[in-house]
């Protein structure tokens, strides 16, 4: 895998896991205030979860290059 693809694979399994980790933790106010949106979270925390994320992405990522480099694997060989 060079550089290119592997930055390019790292943000997508980064967005992927932005969008698993949002709904954690959670809570929307129980009485939310006028012009709020009423199934918006009382406290975001996101700071704390994109640095999750970023942890979760590259063990992911870690994995996926291991799993290439070790298996000599190639998009061209297998699709093209």
């Amino acid at each position: 895998m060079d550089w290119f693809t592997g930055i390019a694979t790292y943000l997508l399994i980064w967005w992927v896991m932005l969008f698993t980790v949002l709904p954690l933790g959670a809570h929307t106010p129980d009485t939310p205030e006028h012009g709020h949106d009423r199934g918006a979270p009382a406290v975001p925390n996101l700071k704390r979860k994109f640095i999750l994320t970023t942890g979760l992405a590259f063990v992911v990522w870690a994995v996926l290059y291991a799993v290439i480099e070790i298996f000599d694997l190639s998009f061209l060989e297998m699709f093209g």
